[in-house]
């Protein structure tokens, strides 16, 4: 339990793989040395260590693994609280799903617990994630999880491919400040300057 959160919960009828149930629970440091089967497709970016100790260090609430029956890595997500005032959010920094978990709801559990740590323990206004547009697949989920594209960043991934900013308001953002104006083009120069 986070804060009332629960994360040894089933999956439910949703979260069925090929070897059966899994279930959210904490990611663990030894977890970093088991990410191989699930970080396998040109859409999952993958991070150095340093990167995934230091989510695990100031954010352990944020990170979590889906795991299978067979004690496997069936997806994790990694996430972060961040901004101010009105733009305190959720952040989706990674997420994956092994080729033998995908279309079984597994994403679409890490996405939901996200949002909730997001909302329940952070108090956010919003949960965000960039995603390539050529990850249809992805851009489709995170839709029908009733998130919207905010606005595209020109040349995010290396300078070669745009990424969308995509967001979806938390009952704190009564008003849906957070999707207003969406639509825009930006730089990342832009969006790292404000």
């Amino acid at each position: 339990h986070f804060n009332g959160v629960n994360l040894g919960r089933d999956l439910g009828s949703s979260g069925r793989g090929p070897d059966g149930m899994t279930t959210l629970r904490p990611m663990l440091v030894d977890d970093l040395l088991h990410f191989n089967g699930v970080n396998l497709d040109s859409f999952t970016e993958t991070f150095n260590m340093a990167f995934y100790f230091n989510y695990l260090t100031r954010w352990p609430e944020c990170c979590v693994v889906a795991e299978a029956a067979d004690g496997s890595i069936a997806g994790y997500i990694i996430g972060k609280a961040e901004g101010q005032n009105e733009d305190w959010h959720g952040h989706v920094s990674a997420i994956s799903v092994a080729p033998e978990f995908r279309r079984t709801g597994v994403a679409h559990q890490l996405m939901e617990y996200l949002e909730e740590i997001s909302e329940k323990m952070h108090d956010c206004y919003f949960v965000d994630l960039f995603v390539r547009p050529t990850n249809v697949a992805a851009v489709t989920l995170y839709q029908s999880l009733g998130y919207v594209i905010y606005r595209t960043v020109t040349g995010y991934y290396s300078g070669d491919e745009d990424a969308y900013d995509m967001r979806k308001p938390l009952p704190r953002d009564k008003d849906h400040h957070s999707i207003l104006n969406a639509g825009m083009r930006i730089t990342p120069e832009e969006l790292h300057n404000g």
